[in-house]
């Protein structure tokens, strides 16, 4: 009994070891790629395509850090209360819009060709949309926040060389600048479209 004991401690901790080493991007947007597609490839509802999306994300993004990357020089303005609302609704509107796009594909076949260390911070991993009938090939880049190796962080999508986090900023920039500078703008655009 006390060898099986052993036996499963040692398991035990070379599985957490195992789970804390560091990966390299490339091998970390494989990773989370090919467990995408799996789940597109699945016959289940795009509902319980999303739900799954979902928990790949909430593990594997920065959404809090693109929340406030999108928010721009008006995160500087605002108060603590307003700061922990829009994390809060920025992440719902995250997720929901991640998903229902995602879940959308039927098997986004991505390859991960090469990746560029910018810093010790960032990581560029490059990676292409697979041609299909119904697509052409598109050029994908990941920007991987490397600060802590072995929790590494998506921070952006660059498609066809146009950053998603970018776009956003400009997005929610212009929201506000129509309502006067006032962020409230935003935050009911943003529960609007969560609310649909």
């Amino acid at each position: 009994m006390k060898f099986l004991k052993s036996i499963f401690f040692i398991v035990l901790v070379s599985i957490t070891l195992n789970s804390s080493v560091a990966k390299e991007p490339s091998e970390f947007i494989s990773e989370i790629t090919d467990t995408a597609s799996d789940i597109l490839k699945q016959n289940i509802s795009i509902e319980e395509k999303a739900e799954k999306l979902i928990i790949i994300a909430e593990e594997t993004v920065d959404i809090d850090g693109i929340g406030l990357y999108s928010l721009g020089k008006h995160r500087k303005v605002i108060n603590k209360e307003q700061l922990i609302k829009y994390k809060s609704i920025f992440r719902k509107y995250f997720l929901k819009s991640f998903s229902s796009r995602l879940s959308q594909y039927s098997d986004p076949k991505i390859n991960v060709l090469s990746q560029n260390v910018i810093n010790e911070k960032y990581t560029i991993v490059s990676s292409i949309l697979v041609e299909t009938s119904e697509r052409p090939e598109i050029k994908i880049d990941w920007r991987v926040y490397t600060k802590n190796p072995e929790n590494p962080l998506i921070r952006d999508l660059i498609i066809e060389g146009l950053s998603l986090a970018r776009t956003q900023k400009e997005e929610f920039n212009s929201v506000i600048q129509g309502a006067n500078g006032d962020v409230n703008a935003l935050f009911k655009n943003l529960e609007n479209f969560n609310s649909k």
